[in-house]
């Protein structure tokens, strides 16, 4: 079993450090080898708004191995489809940390990709990622609508092109993020839950939790992140099914966890369980093979509206051509009676049309 490295705090800059320099990050870059920062920068907002990483876990990564003799860094991310990256990274101020440093960013949109067999299959992984001497995985504790939680595994879908991440959702999501998981393995992840949201992964929720921690292995760090967020494993499947193909292992001992400081006295560290709110208000929804962008987007419609999802919304690429009673959500359901283009459609687009239907 992996070591756990924990540090309470709100600066992620030294929260980083203390972390890498705990569990002695360094050894793990092969000689000569380059290392890759791979945060969640799933759309365009703040690390505030509990959606994307905090630029200070970047700076705190690339100041370490910098200071260590490491010569090769770089900073990639795709976003979710229909999201800009580029824009997407100075939001979130990651620009600026790049400029500090003199450290590239790539858009993994633009990025070149290699076909690969994994455990269910042929699969299309960014090539950026698959040459990482080191792929560091940094991750915001969140949850999600689709899958309850989104960490260290789900997070390296951002190293997919966009036409794998609509095939990832033809597929259900879970079984692709686990094949996904075991082939890449990243091999150090610094999870960021200072303020992630625990129902919504574009943010706007926020949960200030003032936590950090660093782990060697995805599959055991995402079975932590379910025990803080009192959500069980079963729930999230696909954290299971990477350990049965060779991902990692959910094991984990009490003395596997390193504590590297305690809560200041009226720090707020401890998590409430996730309301289950995007699937209480789309339950009813006719969902089939929805992309994240394009359901996020109806759920936060419905969140804002105080509406509940109805059997006649539909939304995903499995109605795609086909012809059914009822509004459609995003380009892919255009054959319903009525419908909001885009994909993804805006929440604002969604919003206004559910309530001129109403």
């Amino acid at each position: 079993m992996s070591k756990i490295y924990q540090v309470y705090g709100q600066s992620a800059h030294e929260m980083t450090l203390q972390l890498l320099e705990t569990a002695q990050a360094v050894r793990l870059v092969p000689s000569q080898g380059n290392v890759v920062l791979k945060p969640n920068l799933v759309i365009a907002g703040t690390p505030e708004s509990g959606a994307t990483t905090h630029p200070g876990v970047l700076s705190g990564c690339i100041e370490y191995f910098q200071s260590h003799g490491v010569q090769q860094i770089s900073v990639m991310e795709g976003s979710w489809i229909g999201d800009n990256t580029m824009r997407a990274m100075q939001v979130a101020g990651y620009d600026q940390v790049c400029r500090k440093y003199n450290v590239p960013f790539f858009d993994l949109k633009k990025d070149k990709t290699r076909t690969v067999e994994t455990a269910i299959g042929k699969m299309d992984i960014c090539q950026s990622a698959l040459d990482a001497g080191l792929l560091v995985d940094l991750p915001v504790l969140k949850g999600h609508g689709q899958t309850i939680m989104t960490c260290a595994l789900k997070n390296l879908k951002g190293c997919l092109p966009d036409r794998e991440k609509r095939h990832f959702h033809a597929m259900g999501l879970h079984r692709p993020i686990a094949a996904l998981g075991a082939y890449l393995k990243p091999r150090l992840i610094v999870v960021d839950s200072i303020c992630g949201d625990l129902d919504f992964e574009e943010g706007g929720n926020p949960v200030t939790m003032n936590r950090m921690y660093l782990g060697t292995d995805a599959v055991q760090l995402d079975a932590y992140g379910c025990q803080l967020m009192g959500i069980d494993l079963e729930a999230v499947p696909y954290i299971f099914l990477c350990e049965q193909f060779g991902g990692g292992s959910t094991a984990m001992d009490p003395s596997d966890l390193v504590e590297l400081n305690h809560p200041e006295a009226g720090m707020e560290t401890k998590f409430r369980k996730p309301a289950g709110i995007v699937g209480r208000i789309t339950r009813n929804v006719q969902a089939d093979s929805a992309c994240s962008a394009c359901f996020a987007a109806l759920a936060r419609a419905l969140y804002v509206g105080n509406m509940q999802g109805t059997s006649d919304m539909h939304i995903g690429q499995g109605w795609r051509g086909k012809s059914f009673e009822g509004i459609g959500i995003g380009n892919c359901c255009s054959g319903g009676t009525s419908c909001v283009h885009g994909c993804p459609p805006t929440a604002d687009a969604v919003l206004e049309a559910l309530t001129k239907q109403a």
